[in-house]
């Protein structure tokens, strides 16, 4: 596998040949990415072909289930990130991006009680997530819609806990920084928005129509 992946290296030295000059321009002077990107570690989630985005454009939080915990209870990872990006890099704006069919958040709205002893540090991340997507069960839908709104709560907790964060709340006060929360749909390979004055997720295509 490790070779098929240096091959691949290989053809992206070939196919970015003419990019040369702009990738030593980002080593000599400094990246400036135009958002940071908080997604899903899955590797069907890939940010930079879901947006097209180039070398430099995006700063990249990957983690199990896009999870952004609170000030309070902050992994250093994701604080670290969040304070560099916005704090040192000045992103004007922030994307936290959920997908459909999440199995983190699958995992999180059921028992995991099973999984514990044999992948602890996987529960206690799972543990954080719980509080938000549980909150689709108070809905008794189906499964699947269950699974659909578990993985939009979970976006929507993220971009409420991203504000107990000082640089982003104070960054966001000052109109500087702006917050976004979208879902990519696996199924339909398409990017939904959190609309508040709709109230939900709508499609991308119809926000840039109304835009």
């Amino acid at each position: 596998m490790t070779n098929s992946l240096l091959e691949g290296h290989g053809l992206f030295q070939s196919r970015f040949f003419h990019e040369r000059e702009y990738l030593q321009h980002l080593a000599n002077d400094g990246q400036r990415p135009s958002a940071l990107f908080i997604g899903c570690s899955d590797s069907r989630v890939v940010p930079e072909y879901l947006t097209s985005a180039g070398f430099g454009e995006l700063f990249v939080l990957r983690n199990i289930a896009n999870f952004v915990p609170n000030l309070a209870h902050v992994d250093s990872s994701v604080g670290a990130a969040v304070d560099y990006a916005v704090g040192s890099l000045e992103v004007p704006d922030i994307i936290v991006c959920g997908h459909y069919g999440c199995g983190g958040v699958k995992a999180a709205l059921g028992d995991i009680t099973p999984m514990r002893e044999k992948h602890p540090s996987l529960c206690e991340w799972l543990d954080g997530l719980a509080p938000a997507v549980r909150r689709a069960l108070k809905l008794g839908d189906e499964p699947d819609a269950l699974w659909r709104r578990g993985v939009e709560e979970n976006v929507i907790q993220a971009l409420e806990n991203l504000i107990t964060y000082d640089v982003v709340r104070e960054k966001l006060e000052a109109g500087k920084v702006h917050l976004h929360g979208w879902i990519y749909d696996l199924y339909q390979t398409r990017i939904r928005v959190l609309d508040v004055e709709h109230g939900g997720f709508v499609d991308a295509a119809e926000i840039q129509r109304n835009g």
